[in-house]
């Protein structure tokens, strides 16, 4: 264990999972959960999960991990990550440092976040998604990645999220689009294409519109 660092009793570290000075991971907290295909590895080889050698998650210091979450085998963290209750963080995403994921928030994996980001409770991302420095993304939106879902083949490909956009509460975005830099989405919106950068998109389905004069600086996060 690292100096400072508390980790609940009932928390479960897997593999090499290790986490930074100063951190707190509370209860029933899981970190380097395998991922599918480790899992079938380990079940196959007879094997407890507890004894198996395989990556783990990697999280920096100052990490303060809320009760439930569960981080997956190859999720790389860096510091200040902050997490709700019960938050799902899936293989192969790498976050950068002073990242929030909120209660119940649903990572799927492969999703690429920068620093300084928020993102609030019970948002849905894909695979496949890319989030850059300085976003925000409000409570209940969900972000798609398959144009027509199990009906032909399955080529995922998530929204890019450029620096500094904003997601309003309850939005939609579709497969593939790209919220430009300083761009912002309006809550309930249904977007359905490209929103330029310091543009707003609004409305359902969304149309693109110029952003108040005020609102034309990146976000402090």
């Amino acid at each position: 264990m690292q100096k400072n660092t508390y980790i609940h009793r009932t928390a479960r570290l897997y593999g090499s999972s290790s986490v930074g000075e100063g951190s707190v991971v509370l209860e029933n907290v899981i970190l380097g959960y395998p991922q599918h295909s480790i899992l079938t590895e380990i079940t196959g080889s007879g094997k407890d999960i507890e004894e198996y050698d395989q990556p783990g998650s990697v999280t920096g210091s100052n990490a303060f991990i809320r009760a439930g979450t569960t981080i997956f085998s190859n999720v790389r963290a860096g510091d200040n990550l902050r997490t709700g209750h019960n938050a799902m963080i899936r293989e192969e995403t790498v976050m950068g440092d002073n990242v929030l994921i909120g209660t119940n928030v649903i990572i799927d994996g492969h999703v690429s976040i920068g620093s300084n980001v928020s993102i609030q409770g019970n948002v849905y991302i894909p695979t496949h998604v890319t989030i850059e420095d300085n976003v925000f993304i409000g409570p209940c939106a969900v972000l798609a990645n398959d144009k027509y879902p199990i009906r032909g083949e399955y080529h995922p490909q998530g929204p890019v999220l450029r620096k500094g956009a904003s997601i309003g509460a309850n939005a939609t975005l579709v497969p593939g689009i790209e919220i430009g830099e300083g761009a912002m989405v309006a809550a309930g919106a249904l977007v359905t294409k490209d929103v330029p950068a310091w543009k707003l998109a609004i409305g359902c389905p969304a149309r693109i519109s110029d952003l108040p004069e005020r609102l034309n600086t990146l976000n402090n996060i």
